[in-house]
């Protein structure tokens, strides 16, 4: 039954219902109070005179003939008796100017109305729209079914993007999660036979500096691995919860400074909303960048007009300004500001930059003026 009045409903017709049904009502509208106005104090009728009693009327005279004349009787007798014409209101000077101002005014004010509940009944389409399409990153980030928009309702050109909307959205969703399924098949099948490599090489009849430069290599393999999964897992497993980002800053600072390495924290207490495991896996990312860049680290905690931020320095080489917006990039590494021989797989920074923003926070770089680079985490 609906279906034809589907095929006809159209952006098109619903604005020229609407533009109609406004210059209707603003026309009725309009008319009315001018009509009001017409019938004001101002335009009482002025009393006439007195009607006429008894034999002091005059008859009326008699009609002309047909050449214009009265015939034999010639005119009527003058006589201060005669009946008058009654008189009727005259217009006051201001009518025409004052009508004019409230039919224009009225008009004016009913077609404003209409635009404005216009525009938010059209536009509600377009704020389900917006609505699903902020929820769909942070659905596929997470796992969870993508947003659907209803392609019954609205207009024909909103059903339809309704629907291109749908399938682009079942189509990210099940990339997702084929691409998590062959990162899952593909570390699985990689980590096996690295295991048995390492095994052989542990054991068997091989020179010590190959055997443990292969060793090596087998455990950077396994640590590209590691970090592709971490890439590409998804963050359903975070819990958000009070943390001390001090208490936890120190504790990676001690842990690390324990294995010699050169690394200082000092900064107040500060308790921010995060998962405090993948925040500390965070620190862990920066730090260790600083101490294989740069050797060393200064990690702090700042607090300033609400806004609360782990700052992790070196004294490194630093990074080209023009590279500063896409060394979060995977597997982004910069020529010549940072030492290739060190190691490391292009995926610090972007690890550390996706599980900031699953914190809600945000990663902030920038080059020091005397030397080095300072990482921000900025809650």
């Amino acid at each position: 039954m609906l279906k034809p009045w589907k095929d006809w409903d159209r952006l098109g017709l619903r604005l020229f219902l609407l533009m109609w049904a406004a210059l209707a009502l603003s026309h009725l509208a309009a008319w009315s109070l001018v009509a009001q106005t017409l019938r004001g104090p101002g335009m009482d009728a002025r009393p006439g005179p007195p009607p006429v009693h008894g034999d002091r009327a005059h008859p009326m005279p008699p009609p002309p003939d047909s050449f214009g004349g009265f015939g034999d009787a010639g005119p009527p007798p003058r006589s201060e008796h005669v009946a008058r014409v009654p008189t009727f209101p005259s217009l006051p000077p201001d009518l025409p100017w004052r009508s004019s101002l409230v039919d224009y005014g009225v008009r004016l004010l009913v077609i404003a109305l209409a635009a404005w509940w216009g525009s938010r009944w059209l536009a509600q389409p377009v704020r389900r729209l917006v609505a699903a399409a902020q929820g769909l990153t942070p659905a596929l980030a997470q796992g969870r079914p993508a947003p659907a928009l209803d392609e019954a309702a609205g207009t024909r050109e909103v059903r339809d993007a309704a629907a291109v909307f749908n399938r682009m959205a079942a189509e990210l969703s099940g990339q997702f999660e084929e691409r998590g399924l062959m990162i899952a098949a593909i570390s699985h099948d990689l980590r096996t036979p690295l295991t048995r490599m390492r095994l052989r090489l542990e054991t068997g009849e091989v020179e010590r500096s190959v055997r443990e430069r292969c060793v090596e290599d087998i455990r950077e393999m396994n640590r590209l691995v590691e970090s592709v999964i971490e890439v590409f897992r998804p963050a359903e497993t975070a819990h958000p919860q009070r943390v001390d980002l001090s208490a936890l800053a120190q504790s990676a600072v001690d842990d690390l400074a324990e294995t010699g390495a050169a690394v200082s924290f000092a900064g107040p207490p500060a308790v921010v909303s995060a998962d405090p495991v993948a925040l500390r896996r965070v620190v862990d990312n920066l730090v260790g960048n600083a101490l294989r860049y740069a050797g060393s680290a200064q990690v702090s905690v700042e607090l300033s007009a609400g806004v609360t931020r782990l700052v992790v320095e070196d004294n490194g080489p630093g990074i080209p300004e023009a590279e500063l917006a896409r060394v979060h990039q995977p597997f982004r590494r910069v020529e010549g500001s940072r030492n290739r021989q060190t190691g490391g797989t292009g995926l610090g920074l972007y690890i550390a930059q996706q599980l900031v923003r699953r914190q809600g926070a945000l990663l902030v770089l920038a080059n020091r003026a005397e030397g080095g680079l300072r990482v921000e985490v900025v809650f």
